[in-house]
């Protein structure tokens, strides 16, 4: 029965790379959630551009169910981004006006297409779900990050336990990371209900996730605090550590 599942998902895939009219489609629709995530200041100019190749490259490779996902993870994270944008610019921890660059789109996203592109060039499914936990790890992030620093007055660093103020690389809250589990687990929810991974991936994707954005703290507390790594670096390995944890526990369970 599994299999079964497995080679109907495998054909809703693929289809979207076997005819011409698809691909139009893809592109069309591409155009639009660019220029959507511009107008509404989410990305750069130059996020809007990596983001429309992000976008093109989930739905050439998974189709529909891959772009809801990504539409998913957008809105989740342009909310949490707004939400005591004040405070933010207090702190110094607001997200720019304009909103994000190409390379931080590349940070959180890339992963994601990688694996989605490699899926559709090996069909294999562990590809799946290690895409799926990477776009909750991106959305577990912001999102713990964004509401930690809106809610709580004070964090924690990962390391050691020492109190720091709100934003400081590689602090975390209790809020904010409730917030993060959260995020995580809708956006898997997301792609088990629009069909790109099955139910029984929900919870492993989710915790690959959740596990992802514990080790961006970690990361943001040993490497970025100190200045050797920039945040992208961080995000990126991140994201791609909730993939390698997701898509290798997919394939040994």
């Amino acid at each position: 029965m599994f299999l079964m599942a497995l080679d109907i998902f495998r054909l809703h895939e693929t289809w979207w790379l076997q005819d011409g009219a698809h691909l139009a489609i893809s592109g069309a629709i591409t155009v639009v959630f660019a220029a959507l995530g511009y107008a509404v200041h989410g990305v750069s100019r130059s996020g809007a551009v990596a983001g429309a190749l992000v976008c093109f490259i989930l739905f050439v490779s998974l189709g529909p169910p891959a772009f809801l996902a990504l539409l998913a993870l957008f809105v989740i994270t342009w909310l949490a981004t707004r939400v005591g944008r004040l405070r933010k610019q207090r702190l110094g921890t607001a997200e720019r006006r304009e909103g994000r660059s190409a390379s931080q789109v590349f940070a959180n996203l890339g992963t994601a297409a990688l694996c989605a592109l490699l899926h559709g060039l090996s069909g294999d499914f562990w590809w799946l779900i290690a895409c799926a936990a990477a776009m909750s790890e991106a959305a577990a992030d912001t999102v713990s990050s964004e509401l930690g620093q809106a809610f709580s007055r004070r964090a924690l660093l990962i390391t050691n336990l020492e109190t720091v103020p709100p934003g400081t690389d590689g602090g975390i809250s209790l809020r904010g990371t409730a917030a993060g589990v959260l995020a995580a687990c809708l956006v898997s929810a997301v792609c088990v209900a629009t069909g790109m991974i099955p139910a029984r991936w929900l919870f492993l994707a989710a915790l690959a996730g959740v596990c992802g954005m514990l080790f961006d703290s970690f990361l943001g507390a040993w490497l970025e605090r100190s200045g050797y790594v920039s945040n992208d670096v961080v995000n990126f390995a991140s994201t791609l550590a909730a993939a390698v944890l997701g898509g290798l526990s997919a394939g040994l369970f």
